[in-house]
Parts: structure tokens; sequence; C-alpha cells
């Protein structure tokens, strides 16, 4: 018996790796590594691919925008020989010269019909003092058309110092010679500078004198004449009769003389012919005040 063993070395354990103990694990491994390699490469490609796909569709864009400007910049000049205004035609002119409307126009030559701005256009030709309204607008291929509304001549205006002659609206016409306008009402007793201005107070003093006239015109023939210094007072005068009327209710005033016109003319007071200068004054409600004058 022996007193002394030999003792075995101890052997450490250590910790058990986790590892597979098959010879072809390594082998997995790898090709886990050329799996995730391969799978990056086909990645790349496609994104390659893409911005190739991209790249040429931008190329073309561009291509194809200089194809088309360089087409349009070679192609101006024969659109603007295709597009010249040949004619420009002038509708609606009674009293104004065709000529006046195309100095207006100020159209250069050979300008194409593209070109022209129809606003700036009907701006000039509504400055005229005798056009009321214009349209202009283009007639393919080679036609500029301009349409105007001339404003209507509806009375002759005294300021005192000078005559002038307005539309309907109390619009200043420019001076023009007329045969018509011995026929159109002569209005007296107008501020010279406000009907210059266009004032309100002005403007409505011819507007109450033009329609007057229309009303009396429509009963007795010959010229008529109207005094609007006074709304209160507006006095028209056919041929020896003066009529005096108020601003207000001016038809009414004229439908109440016309209902005792027939007495009044067997009185052989107010016919527009007489020597004697009469006066009807329609003023008051309801009353028809006669007066003659020696």
């Amino acid at each position: 018996m022996k007193l002394f063993r030999k003792r075995r070395r101890s052997v450490q354990q250590q910790p058990r790796k986790n590892q597979w103990k098959c010879p072809r694990a390594a082998d997995f491994a790898n090709r886990d590594v050329e799996a995730g390699r391969s799978g990056m490469t086909a990645k790349l490609a496609v994104l390659t691919r893409v911005l190739t796909r991209w790249v040429g569709v931008l190329v073309g864009v561009a291509l194809i925008g200089w194809t088309i400007a360089a087409g349009v910049r070679h192609a101006g000049p024969f659109f603007d020989r295709l597009l010249e205004i040949k004619e420009v035609t002038v509708e609606g002119l009674r009293r104004i010269d065709r000529q006046e409307i195309i100095d207006l126009v100020k159209l250069e030559p050979r300008t194409p019909l593209h070109r022209v701005s129809t606003a700036d256009i009907k701006g000039r030709v509504e400055s005229h003092p005798w056009i009321k309204r214009a349209t202009v607008e283009r007639v393919p291929l080679n036609e500029l058309r301009i349409a105007v509304v001339e404003r209507v001549p509806g009375a002759v205006v005294s300021t005192g110092k000078e005559t002038v002659l307005v539309d309907e609206e109390g619009h200043v016409l420019a001076p023009r010679s007329l045969d018509e306008e011995e026929l159109l009402p002569f209005l007296s007793g107008v501020d010279r500078k406000g009907l210059l201005r266009g004032d309100e107070d002005a403007r409505r003093a011819i507007l109450s004198g033009i329609e007057l006239a229309k009303i009396v015109r429509a009963t007795y023939e010959g010229p008529v004449r109207v005094n609007v210094a006074d709304p209160a007072n507006l006095i028209v005068s056919v041929g020896s009769t003066r009529f005096h009327f108020d601003e207000e209710g001016i038809g009414d005033q004229w439908n109440r003389f016309r209902q005792v016109k027939q007495a009044v003319r067997e009185l052989d007071m107010v016919d527009g012919n007489g020597d004697g200068v009469n006066e009807v004054d329609l003023r008051y409600e309801n009353r028809v005040i006669v007066r003659e004058r020696g």
C-alpha cells in the first residue's frame, strides 16, 4: 500500500462555447456572409438602374425642352408673318370718321395679331369724346375688329361765354358740324366751370333740361329753349310761351297741364304762335296758373 498516491491534475472546467461541433458549421457561416454580400450587391444594382433611368428621363426632358425652345425661337418670325394684321374693321360709326379711330389705335406696321393688347386699344378708343363704349377683338388670322357705340347729341349748352354740345347724359362732346344741331334743345344757365369739371349739379341741371325739352316737344313743334339756372324754377320757352317747372315731378306737372290744355287754348292764350308772351306756371300742386303779358 502506497502511502502517497499521485494526485491527478485537476482540469479546470471552462464555460462551454455555444458552437456546433459539426464540421460543416464553418461552411454555413461562410455561406451566410456570402448571401449578405450578394443581397447588398443586388440592391446596389437595382439602385443604380433606378438612378440611371431617372437621369435618362431628366436628360430627355431637358433635350425636349431645349428642342421646343429652339423651335419656337426659329418659328417665331414665321408665326408673326402668318398672323400679321392686314385689316382693321370699325363698326358702329355714324358721325365719326374711321381714320380718327385708326389714329387712336396707333397700330405699328406688320404688327402680329397675338401681340396687340385689346384692353389698351379699347381704352384709347374710348378716350374719344364721341365714343361711349368700344369692344375690341381679334379675328383669325389677320383681322382686328373694333365695334363702337357713339354718343348721341342731346342739347346745345350756353355757359354765357361759349356754346358746347353735350350728349343725353351730360357728357361734353367735341365741336362738330351737325345739321341736327338746329333741332336740339338750347340750354342756358349752366355753370361753365361745373360743366367742364363734370360736377353733379351741372350734370343734373342738363339732364333736367333735356328731359323737359323732350316732354314739351312731344306737344309743341319748333325750337325749345330751357333755362336751368334755378332748379326750383326751370323755364321752358316755346315760341311766345314760357312754362315754369319745379325740378321735382316734371312729368306730373306736364300731365296736369295737358288735362287743361284744351280749355286754355280756347282762351287763345297758349298756342306757341301768339304775339304776346304767355306764362304757364306749373310749380304749384294741383294748379295751372296762366298769365298773359302784353
